[in-house]
Parts: structure tokens; sequence; C-alpha cells
């Protein structure tokens, strides 16, 4: 079922001036709902799971119909194999996590793939079976809530942004699990978030939602490019997101250097990943500047020749422009600079990217 595809087309009025009508596909993998508070990705998840009834639409996995208003067909939810990972973990506090994770897999009703043991193992359960959720760090907790719907045999796996709840050490404790959660239980995922951060980290397809409908669909590198999209991406926190791959390390000044395109390399700051490994990287416009000549002299040692492709409308003193130097690289610069520059599309310019600029908190594998 890893290769299963997600289709949904659906309307949902809620309440007297809100409607939920969105339609996309995706393949397999993760595909992550992003968009601000209120944009309707828990709306969408709530109709994937079984939880709200569409007023019309579809919605499918693998080929499996879960509803089709027209048809008359909507499984209930016992019934459509999706297993759920809430903000609230909602576990049983009375019972331990043993049996939190063995009365999922009695009430999914299936013996699928992935067992107790294996569970154990892709999450590191196995030390955590005998205490009881109260005596669990947030971390922790999250942990057994993936586990307990893994065991349920899911068809498909909804998380609705299972790390709100959790502060800064706790989640980039957890985030290498989902990564690994992707990677080895061969079951497709709906990401809820609007962390941009755990989206580059995790998904496969970005599906942006924005007031109940789908702005945009495609994989992340391609619609975090878009400038006509920046509003609902986030302006200040924007930049490239760009594919890498390690190609060596430098231990005696602790850099790394990354090839982003044929002839295009960055060096950052040491970077603990092997040789050869293929990643996502992003790089916020705030740390790129553009000049027509490449600078001599310079402390900074990314120097990217490329040519000018988009410029965003001017927003107070800023401007975000749009950089072709073999990947999209944004960089944000003053409405002043673009008149010295002359800045305007198909000009060459040289994009200057500080080697500290790489978001380390977005660092996330290659799809």
């Amino acid at each position: 079922m890893s290769g299963a595809r997600l289709e949904v087309d659906v309307t949902k009025r809620l309440g007297d001036s809100v409607e939920i009508a969105a339609a996309f596909e995706s393949g397999p993998g993760v595909t992550a709902l992003f968009g601000r508070s209120g944009a309707g990705k828990t709306s969408l998840v709530q109709m994937i799971a079984g939880l709200l009834r569409p007023d019309r639409g579809r919605i499918a996995v693998g080929g499996r119909v879960l509803v089709d208003r027209a048809a008359g067909i909507d499984l209930p939810a016992h019934k459509r194999r999706v297993g759920c990972v809430f903000q609230d973990a909602r576990l049983f506090p009375h019972m331990t996590v043993r049996r939190n994770l063995l009365y999922a897999r009695w009430a999914g009703g299936r013996r699928g793939a992935l067992g107790l043991a294996a569970v154990c193992d892709l999450l590191d359960l196995a030390d955590l079976l005998d205490r009881r959720p109260g005596a669990l760090s947030g971390g922790e907790v999250q942990r057994v809530a993936i586990g307990r719907a893994l065991l349920a045999d899911p068809a498909l796996l909804l998380m609705d942004e299972p790390l709100a709840n959790l502060d800064g050490p706790r989640k980039a404790e957890i985030l290498p699990f989902l990564e690994r959660l992707k990677e080895e239980a061969g079951v497709p995922i709906v990401y809820v978030s609007h962390a941009m951060e755990e989206v580059i980290r995790l998904a496969d397809t970005m599906v942006l939602i924005d007031r109940g409908r789908v702005a945009a669909v495609g994989p992340v590198e391609d619609v975090t490019s878009r400038l006509d999209l920046r509003p609902l991406t986030g302006r200040y926190e924007a930049g490239a997101v760009v594919a890498a791959r390690v190609e060596a390390h430098d231990e005696a000044y602790a850099l790394t250097r990354l090839s982003i395109a044929e002839g295009r390399e960055l060096l950052v700051p040491r970077l603990r990943r092997p040789v050869g490994t293929t990643l996502r990287i992003r790089l916020r416009a705030r740390d790129v500047t553009l000049t027509l000549a490449a600078p001599e002299g310079a402390s900074t040692l990314n120097i990217l020749p490329g040519v000018v492709r988009e410029l965003a409308p001017a927003e107070g003193p800023f401007v975000d422009v749009l950089v072709d130097a073999g990947a999209p690289i944004w960089a944000r610069v003053t409405r002043l600079s673009v008149d010295r520059l002359g800045l305007a599309p198909g000009l060459a310019v040289h994009a200057v990217v500080k080697a500290g600029a790489i978001d380390r908190a977005s660092l996330g594998r290659a799809q």
C-alpha cells in the first residue's frame, strides 16, 4: 500500500460563511497539507478519516473508495483503515504503553505486516512498554500514539499537527522518528502542519490550503519557489528549498561541500551526513544578496552566477527576487537596490550566500 494514491475532491459548508472546496491528488510517501490556522486543513483530515461528512464529493485511497456521495458510498470511520494521530495523543491513562499498543491492534481487527516488536523497534518504544502515559515526556507520548495508529494496520496514516504541542527540543527529538517512519513503515501519510521546517523535512508532495481552497499542489521545491504563493508560504521566513548532495567534508575548517546543480556548489558548516547523501536545504531570502559582478576579496564563500527570473511586487522597502542559479534562489533586497542595480528578468547577477545561511532546522532528505 506504500504506493497508494490519495484522491480528494470534496465540498463542505461549515456555518454561514465558511466553505471547504478542495480537490487534489497525491502519490506515495508524505503529503503535507500546509496553510495558516483556520485554512481548513483539519476539516479536510476529518473528512478523510470519516469524522466529518462532506456535502459533496469523493475520497479514495489506492483506488478504494472511502466516500462518494453521488454513488451513495460513505464508509464509517472504523472501516476506512485510516490511522489518526492528533495533537492530543488520547492514550488511555490507566493502561501501560504495552496495553495501549495492543488495544489498538485488537480494536483494528487486522494483523498487518508490522507487529508489536517491529513498531517498538521503529519508534524506540521497548523501554517504555511498562510505563503509563503520565510518566512519559511529550515526545514519548506522541511516539506511542504513532505506534498505536500503526498497529491498527492502516492503509493511510493521518497526522494532524502532531508536534504542535511540543517545545523545540521535543520536536527535534521526534522528527528523526517521523523520517524513519516515512522510509520504513510503507504507509502513505497525510501530514498537517503550518510549520515550514516540518514540511521541508518530511513531505514528498505539498498541498497549499488557503481559506478552504487548494492554492497549489506539487513537490515542495516547486511550490516554495513560486513568488506568487509567498503570502501563503510565509513572507518573513521565505526562502529557496533546494535539493543537494553531500560531496565532501573539510575537517580542518569544519565545513561541508554540497552540490545543488551541475557545477554549482555551496560550502556550509559541517553536516553530520555521509558523503553521497541527498538532502533538502532551505536558504532564507534574507541571507542572500545580489551583485552584478563576482565580488573579490570578500569573506563570503558562496558566490553563484545566475539570471534574474522574477521580481515580486514591492511591499514596503523590500523586493523578493527569484534567481536561477542552477537551482532557484530567493534574495530579499531593497527597492533602492533594485533600481541601482537595474534588476529585471533576464539580467545576469551573482547570488552571494552566507555559509551560515542554511536553515539547519529544516534539513531533510531529498525525495
